[in-house]
């Protein structure tokens, strides 16, 4: 495993690195070397029968599927996975944990810090923050006593439909790698072992245990791949989970193209493949490349023990590949120390300080989407403000499924999504204990703050009538396991806030929701925060944004489209047949459901609509803010450029600096190449280099990355659509191998 190659702005580098606790540093590559190393000693040193232990693993919990006896030192989560006593090998506690510790549907009875969804961490553009709240996760998973978090989400936003849009980070490759790649390390820091997830192309939910996805090698690694390959080189995860979907028709947890050729060959990576839960469809996944079956409960059957056993004593091929996954486990856990540092249940959790951790990340995800007419920010000396609708007076809006994380006490609401069973808390739809209204409250002391709930609209209009500004809090809920069948708000929201917004000239819509969603309603109203799902402490943060405390410096990190019919796909494979599946087989249905990415092929998001010439509603990098900036000066030479960002306005405030190949010898190529988050005072300019990745300007072809001779357009952007002056440079051709 080669060191990995750092490209982004410099700048931003340098305080991720500054971030990190100077006591524990994250695995680099040599850490991983050293202790593959021990790890092949350890190999040689164990038993045959010792050698199907680290190969599988249970749901510690009682799900009513079987009978499972829980080891008396497990603890109630995602995983678990006996140790070897003998050879000092600890037993290994897996938590979901890409937003937090998972809450497991309040079985552990206890609490954790939310943060923001993955999608607002994104929209702040910024690895320090990603980095400080995968330390914050760390530290709180050591307290509880687990020692490997199921973090790391980076599939790429195909559909915006996706019900884990939420987890994940964004539409584009260099975004998403750079960001997953600072959480990982965060994470990390704290002698755990964090995954990224999921490999690969594991683009919905609809069906997800066995639609198969279709995509050229050249548009996959283009796109995808690379967004987990820029995750690995600067992360270092120490294990990948596959996913459930197929892709080529094999599924991804036995799947030899993507776990033999890809990662493990020709990435060079060196740590294991753990399955997601309930994916494996037989023993021979091994050979094709995972290490290990988790959560073995939720397939046909315990594959990675006799099975796998008999296998390795029959064939020396079986042998050795069962040493290989063995050699992998225990590298993980010798390069996060895990031996040497165990975790350690019942530790103290600073709740405060990580409680600021999330408010932070909220106050630089949110997006300012509206702002007509400088209605916001608000002051503070209004004398009457309607708040309405979304649970605002007990909370602020969570995703569900497995990265559902709740604080002490349990959600402030909880709505039932799926009628009973052990799968209905999973999903259930429930707000954090941060109440907008209450923080609101908080900011204009003098003001006559109401609220409304908004389930009639005749109340809501009357109250909106009566009040100098109408703040309409608005949510979209999103969930593991299923897809929303379109971008409209539910429950008559987009009704509601039409009629609000006649009533009062000075409406302000707050959305919580998962990914993109339709505003029929946008020309109506005067403002629009895009708050997404903000966390623990997001109604303090959205309150500071709607007061101007903070500075709204959030970028779209995904595209809002107008219309789904703008989409690559505009009816989601298989909505109108599939049901929810959680447990079941994914080999069943497996020769009914595919979908087609070579529709778009690596051109994803703001790709597609630059390739189409189309027009977002909100484009990919967008995002307003109380002042004004000014970018420019582009220069380039080789592939380093540089330019100023400069505060043209009176707040101090954030920028984010994006700049796009523009075109390749005159055909557009739209890709994101290099960002920067700068921070000004009002009148104050900064100069940004970066360095740009080669491989954001290639080609995949024939086994190889090609970069063309010729003319390459670079042009900075206020967002994908809106981008300046070209500059032009002359490129020679290369080729080179990964």
């Amino acid at each position: 495993m080669s060191t990995p190659k750092v490209w982004t702005s410099l700048s931003v580098m340098a305080v991720a690195m500054a971030s990190q606790p100077a006591a524990a540093q994250a695995p680099n590559a040599q850490d991983v070397a050293k202790a593959d190393a021990r790890a092949a000693a350890t190999v040689k040193a164990m038993k045959t029968e010792e050698k199907t232990i680290l190969t599988h693993g249970i749901m510690p919990m009682d799900l009513g599927i079987g009978t499972t006896k829980i080891p008396a030192d497990a603890v109630p989560g995602a995983g678990y996975v006996a140790g070897i006593d003998r050879l000092g090998v600890p037993a290994l506690k897996e938590s979901d944990a890409s937003l937090g510790v998972s809450y497991v549907m309040g079985l552990r009875k206890d609490g954790a810090t939310a943060l923001p969804s993955g999608v607002l961490q994104a929209a702040t553009w910024n690895p320090d923050v990603l980095y400080r709240g995968g330390a914050m996760i760390g530290g709180e998973a050591r307290a509880k006593g687990f020692n490997v978090l199921l973090a790391g989400g980076v599939n790429l936003m195909r559909d915006p439909r996706n019900g884990r849009t939420f987890e994940y980070l964004s539409e584009d490759p260099l975004l998403s790698g750079m960001l997953v790649g600072a959480a990982i390390r965060g994470i990390q820091s704290n002698h755990i072992i964090s995954t990224i997830k999921h490999f690969a192309l594991n683009g919905q939910e609809t069906g997800r245990k066995y639609v198969d996805i279709k995509i050229s090698e050249a548009a996959a690694k283009e796109s995808d791949l690379l967004a987990f390959k820029i995750g690995i080189e600067q992360g270092q995860p120490l294990s990948v989970m596959c996913a459930y979907n197929r892709v080529g028709g094999q599924n991804a947890c036995s799947n030899d193209f993507l776990l033999n050729k890809v990662l493990k060959k020709d990435w060079g990576w060196k740590g294991f493949v753990m399955s997601d839960w309930g994916a494996v469809p037989g023993v021979e996944a091994a050979i094709n490349g995972l290490d290990q079956q988790s959560g073995e409960q939720l397939d046909k059957g315990v594959f990675f023990t006799d099975q796998l056993a008999a296998k390795a004593k029959a064939d020396p091929k079986w042998a050795a590949r069962v040493d290989d996954m063995n050699r992998r486990v225990l590298t993980a856990i010798y390069a996060a120390g895990v031996d040497k540092f165990p975790a350690q249940k019942g530790g103290k959790i600073d709740f405060a300080a990580n409680a600021k951790v999330a408010e932070d990340a909220a106050k630089q995800g949110i997006v300012l989407l509206k702002n007509e007419g400088g209605l916001l920010p608000l002051m503070k000396t209004a004398k009457s403000i309607a708040v309405i609708g979304g649970f605002a007076d007990g909370g602020v809006l969570s995703g569900g499924g497995s990265s559902q994380v709740q604080g002490e006490g349990g959600p402030a609401v909880t709505i039932p999504i799926m009628g009973d069973g052990v799968w209905a808390g999973l999903i259930g739809q429930n707000y954090h204990r941060s109440s907008p209204l209450k923080a609101i409250k908080a900011q204009a002391p003098d003001a006559k703050v109401t609220f409304r709930d908004g389930r009639y609209i005749t109340d809501a209009v009357e109250k909106a009538k009566q009040s100098e500004v109408a703040v309409i809090f608005a949510t979209q809920y999103t969930t593991e396991g299923l897809d929303v069948p379109d971008l409209h708000l539910p429950n008559g929201q987009d009704e509601l806030i039409a009629a609000v917004a006649a009533a009062n000239p000075n409406t302000v819509v707050v959305l919580e929701n998962g990914g993109p969603v339709a505003m029929p309603w946008l020309g109506k109203v005067k403002a629009v925060v895009e708050a997404w799902y903000p966390g623990a402490r997001g109604g303090e943060a959205i309150a500071s944004v709607l007061f101007g405390d903070t500075n709204p410096g959030g970028r779209l990190p995904i595209t809002f489209p107008a219309s789904t019919d703008q989409l690559p796909r505009p009816k989601l494979d298989g909505s109108d047949w599939v049901e929810p599946n959680f447990a079941g087989d994914p080999t069943s249905g497996s020769d009914q459901l595919h979908a087609d990415y070579d529709i778009e092929g690596s051109d994803v998001g703001y790709r597609w609509f630059a390739r189409k010439g189309q027009k977002a509603l909100f484009p990919f990098g967008y995002g307003l803010s109380y002042t004004t900036f000014q970018t420019g000066g582009l220069a380039l030479k080789g592939l380093t450029a540089t330019f100023t960002v400069k505060n043209t306005g009176a707040r101090d405030g954030d920028e984010v600096a994006q700049l796009y190949l523009a075109t390749r010898n005159g055909e557009v190529k739209q890709r994101l190449v290099g960002f920067a988050r700068v921070s000004l005072k009002a009148g104050e300019s900064k100069p940004v280099t970066l360095t740009i990745d080669p491989r954001l300007l290639a080609d995949w072809k024939d086994g190889q990355w090609v970069t063309p001779k010729g003319a390459y357009g670079f042009a900075l952007g206020r967002d994908a659509e809106h981008l300046g002056e070209k500059v032009n440079i002359t490129l020679p051709a290369k080729s080179w191998k990964e």
